[in-house]
């Protein structure tokens, strides 16, 4: 049985991590200024933020975890809409 070896710290590590998290915010604020029309669909907020369609859905599910938009059901796909909790917590 091998003993689980922890890699060394790097410490670019955090610096790193940290791009990631400012690229995410700067993908959710493409997202919701897409969104601030109105219910739009996934493949109508990736054309107008600049995104792909994968990346989207990923973020607009952590979006709605935090009730900051809403899906509804229409079709085969989904609309989605900033909550008023989002609009208030935006605006």
């Amino acid at each position: 049985m091998a003993a689980s070896v922890t890699p060394p710290y790097h410490p670019r590590a955090y610096i790193s991590g940290m791009r990631n998290v400012n690229r995410g915010l700067a993908s959710r604020s493409k997202i919701i200024e897409a969104m601030e029309k109105g219910k739009t669909r996934i493949i109508e907020i990736s054309e107008k933020a600049g995104l792909t369609e994968s990346c989207v859905s990923h973020h607009l599910k952590l979006l709605l975890k935090q009730r900051v938009v809403s899906s509804a059901a229409v079709g085969r796909g989904n609309r989605w809409t900033l909550t008023k909790y989002g609009q208030e917590k935006l605006g």
